[in-house]
């Protein structure tokens, strides 16, 4: 198996994977270190492909904005529930995402 070319990559999709994967397998399996893996792998494959599409600033600001929703979706778990902050922090980044690189 090959990876695809940078530019290539859906970064929409490799976020809502990272967020909402790496919360859902923390939770199932009990192993928080676990989920902080696939979130930390799903940023990186993103970044490399956010640094091809739009250079070091775009990448900065998207994870900046990764990790940011990661951070917001603990004090939003606790005002709206678990699923909602998770779904609304990847939307946001999902989104970004979609719309400062990935549509290009």
């Amino acid at each position: 198996m090959t990876l695809k070319k940078a530019k290539d990559v859906n970064t929409a999709a490799v976020t809502t994977l990272g967020l909402i994967g790496g919360w859902v397998s923390a939770r199932e399996t009990g192993i928080r270190p676990l989920g902080g893996v696939l979130l930390a792998a799903a940023g990186v494959y993103a970044g490399r492909t956010w640094l091809a599409k739009g250079g070091p600033a775009l990448t900065a600001g998207l994870t900046t904005a990764y990790v940011a929703g990661f951070g917001l979706s603990h004090p939003l778990a606790k005002k709206m529930g678990s699923w909602p902050a998770v779904l609304t922090v990847t939307a946001g980044v999902a989104g970004a995402s979609y719309v400062l690189a990935d549509k290009k």
